[in-house]
This record gives C-alpha cells, structure tokens and sequence, in this order.
C-alpha cells in the first residue's frame, strides 16, 4: 500500500471535484434563471452573478489547496444559486417595476433558512474549514445587499445602509487594519446579524403597512448600527498602544466578517463554521 502511495502522482488543479462541482453549480444556475424566466436585465445581473461567483470561489479553493467541496459548502453553495436567483429578480424589478414578490420572497426565504443548516452540517459531519465559512458569510453578505436593494424601492435609499456596512468595512479595514482583529463571541450580535435579512424579506413581502415596514426596518438598522459601533470600541481597546480616540465616536464601520461579534456584518451564523 505504501509504494502505492509514494508513486501516486500529486493532486492536480486540472479536473478536481471540486472543478466538476462547479461545473455542475454553474448549470443549475442557469436552470434556477430559466426557471425564475427574468428579463433582459435579470438575465444580465443573473449571469454577472454567476461568473462572478464561479471565478471567486475557484480562487478561493485554489488558495485554500482543496480539491472538494464538503457537504456543508455544497449547502452553501445551494444557497449561492438561490442568492443568484433573487439577484435576478431584485434587477428585473427595478428595470421593469414588478417587483415579482411572489417569486423573490420564497427565493430569499429559502436562502436565509438554510443558512441555519451548513453550518450544523460541517460540525456534524467534521468538515469545518475557513474556506467553509468564508464562502458562508460572503454569501450571506450579499444575500442582504440585495435584498436592501429590493427594501429600497420600498422605503428609500436609506435601507441601502443595512447591505453596505459590511462593504464599507472591508474598505476601512484596508485603511485601518486594526479592524480586522479578532472579537469575542456574541449572541447579541449573531441575533441581530440573522434579524436583518428576515426584516428585509418581510420588508419586499407588503405583508405590512408602509409605517410598520418603515419601523421594523428603521429598528433593525438601528440595532445594526449599535453592534457595529460597540464592536468598533472593542477592537479599539485592544490596540496596542492605544490610537487616538478622535472622531472614532462618529465613525460606524463594521468589523470583520466571521470573527465573533462581527457576524452581524454578514447577516449570517458569523463563527458557526
């Protein structure tokens, strides 16, 4: 059995699983599309969407040297599909005015209920990886991005502040690299971090009069925007020596994805995979 192995040739990026199961990712989107029939401009978001979520994560398992995806990212990258979907359908409705509820409500609600299972999954099964749980957040990043786009046309560009927090701390981190330190965990911050994609889903749903939905959002973003900056000071205290304090009290940012605290940057489980 050992010289078996020892003249076994080494993995190669050529042709892995992994590549297959993309493959495979990339024409159940483009089911997911015909099955959701946008128009010309769901189509196009749609289809940007999808290069741009087979290009990076094919980076993303190169640099993680794998050549598979586990059973958790396989739910993860389910997930991702139905994310493209509801891009399609968030782009159609602001071109053509029908916002499709009936169609991007199911879509989103799926998506964000199966954000509960992937990370149960790689527990249960041992597979938890960092390339497992970035793939989780950044999809759950997105997935409120564009469901604060759809909220926008219901309530103004305000709800846009919810889906772009995150974004706008990956750009300060650039600036600030302190923020990207590691946090505690919190419940409260992964309870309001899972809060704000099931308000915006009831947001688009109409389910509630335009004052309710203006409160319910204007609650969650407030709350939002309480655990960014509480997660802000956190990070601050425990830089080394201590940085100037001016102006930090009026800046809102959000700390990194996925380490603690900062999972409500992504709407996600945060430290779950």
């Amino acid at each position: 059995m050992g010289s078996v192995y020892l003249s076994s040739p080494a993995p190669t990026r050529i042709g892995t699983l992994a590549d297959r199961q993309q493959a495979g990712a990339a024409l159940l989107q483009l089911t997911v599309l015909v099955a959701i029939d946008p128009g010309p401009a769901g189509w196009l978001a749609g289809l940007v969407y999808a290069f741009g979520l087979q290009v990076l994560l094919a980076g993303a398992v190169r640099r993680a040297d794998a050549t598979t995806l586990g059973p958790a990212d396989l739910v993860t990258l389910g997930r991702a599909l139905l994310v493209g979907g509801v891009t399609a359908v968030v782009a159609d409705g602001w071109w053509s005015g029908d916002p499709r509820v009936e169609v991007l409500v199911p879509l989103a609600a799926v998506a964000l209920a199966l954000d509960f299972v992937d990370g149960k999954v790689a527990r249960h099964t041992g597979t938890v990886s960092e390339l497992g749980a970035r793939f989780d957040m950044e999809t759950d990043a997105f997935l409120i991005l564009v469901l604060s786009v759809a909220a926008a046309a219901v309530l103004g560009p305000w709800v846009l502040v919810i889906g772009g927090l995150r974004y706008a701390f990956v750009a300060v981190g650039w600036l600030l690299p302190w923020l990207t330190g590691t946090l505690p965990p919190s419940f409260s911050a992964k309870a309001i971090a899972a809060a704000q994609g099931v308000v915006l889903v009831t947001a688009v749903s109409g389910l509630l009069s335009l004052l309710l939905t203006t409160l319910l959002v204007a609650a969650a973003l407030t709350a939002l925007v309480w655990s960014f900056a509480r997660s802000v000071l956190t990070l601050y205290r425990t830089v080394e020596p201590p940085l100037p304090l001016t102006g930090l009290e009026t800046t809102v940012v959000a700390p990194q994805c996925g380490s603690g605290d900062g999972a409500h940057a992504c709407g996600g489980q945060g430290g779950d995979r």
